[in-house]
């Protein structure tokens, strides 16, 4: 089988946890022997692009003519049997959708934010959940409020481009949601469930589990969508030492937030940023991981290895956080979700701590048979064979 898998990769100045999973499933992908024809671009590409490629750069959005070209000798020359869509912007553009279907290969795409919707892909402004644009031909809104790169002129153009592409977007032959929670925002955008399969992300399995470690650790982005404002609120309505340790791994802009508390507080450590063996490590001496977004976080790959690494998570019910941890899921759940308020997680923290252990097997048994690789990328390969042309 052979696949194109498209992907304009985001800037590596702001690290990507999409960028790693296209990568990761490039990489799953090629061991379970299917020929991967990577269609790849990056932001970082721009800077260096001449003065007529830089004036262009406002419509490709909507059709990146050199994408476009490019992507067709692709198909001419190897004829592959799906083309598989991550990221389009700014670089690819959604009319890769057409050309391939101009070209007979039918589109997957993997759904990683509400960008069919949201001109920021987040449903998240000013310190807040906002769905303002939702239902709207045009997203007005999104203008009104800079929400594409704080500009007004960059977010017209976004919500022209997302405006001009609704049909091109229903068009789309399978749709892979990577939560019920994506499902359901697809659905809301008048996409039928028979083009919507539900496939989580894979990441590579870590081996056997380390006994369960002390205390909680908050690993991701700095930033008030991730919560770490809701996190040191909860915290510090407990006594110090009272939960044991909080360690905080990471950087973004509420980084001087995050060092004070560390500075005030016995019971909270800063691990700044940290390489994939101090994850490893901060895995293992935890207790319980917490995924506390105030947005509707898709699939904070945070929660995935926690349950690789048979940790519990407690985190806030918004996004794919219930279903990553499996909320419904008859075995029963690997954590806690809980409303992102500062009380309901306040509460919630004593509970995560004394039951940590009694749930540590059952966080290995759900990455065991939903996340990992050998799992998602038979699914993934069902997907590409019930839409791949006969040969």
């Amino acid at each position: 089988m052979k696949v194109v898998v498209a992907h304009n990769r985001y800037r590596e100045a702001q690290p990507s946890g999409e960028n790693t999973i296209v990568d990761l499933e490039i990489e799953q992908l090629g061991a379970a022997g299917v020929q991967v024809l990577p269609f790849l671009r990056s932001s970082d590409e721009i800077p260096a692009m001449s003065g007529g490629q830089k004036a262009l750069l406002p419509i490709s959005p909507i059709y990146a003519p050199r994408a476009q070209q490019e992507l067709g000798r692709l198909l001419d020359e190897h004829r592959p049997d799906v083309l598989h869509l991550h990221n389009p912007y700014p670089l690819i553009s959604p009319w890769v959708v057409r050309t391939a279907h101009r070209h007979g290969v039918p589109v997957v795409q993997t759904v990683h934010n509400y960008r069919q919707v949201c001109a920021s892909g987040l449903y998240f402004r000013d310190g807040r959940i906002c769905q303002d644009c939702r239902g709207k031909l045009v997203g007005v809104p999104a203008v009104v409020h800079r929400c594409y790169r704080g500009s007004r002129v960059q977010s017209a153009l976004m919500a022209t481009t997302l405006a001009v592409h609704r049909p091109t977007w229903r068009s789309v032959d399978r749709y892979i949601a990577l939560t019920s929670a994506i499902a359901d925002h697809l659905r809301d955008y008048g996409v039928p469930d028979d083009r919507i399969v539900v496939k989580p992300n894979a990441i590579p399995d870590p081996g056997p589990p380390a006994p369960i470690g002390e205390g909680f650790l908050f690993l991701g982005r700095l930033s008030p969508e991730k919560g770490i404002g809701l996190l040191l609120d909860a915290w510090t309505r407990h006594p110090e030492g009272a939960l044991g340790t909080l360690r905080i791994a990471g950087d973004g802009e509420l980084r001087p937030m995050v060092e004070e508390a560390a500075g005030t507080r016995s019971d909270v450590v800063y691990l700044g940023s940290l390489d994939r063996d101090g994850v490893r490590a901060a895995l293992r001496a935890t207790a319980v991981v917490l995924a506390t977004s105030t947005w509707h976080d898709v699939l904070p790959t945070v929660v995935i290895e926690a349950l690789a690494n048979a940790r519990p998570v407690l985190g806030t019910a918004l996004g794919g956080i219930p279903y990553l941890i499996g909320a419904n899921d008859p075995a029963g759940a690997a954590g806690w979700a809980v409303p992102p308020e500062p009380a309901a997680l306040a509460t919630a923290l004593p509970v995560a701590r004394d039951r940590a252990a009694a749930l540590a097997d059952l966080a290995r048994s759900r990455y065991e048979q939903t996340f990992h690789p050998d799992v998602v990328t038979k699914h993934l390969l069902d997907i590409y064979a019930s839409l791949s042309r006969p040969a």
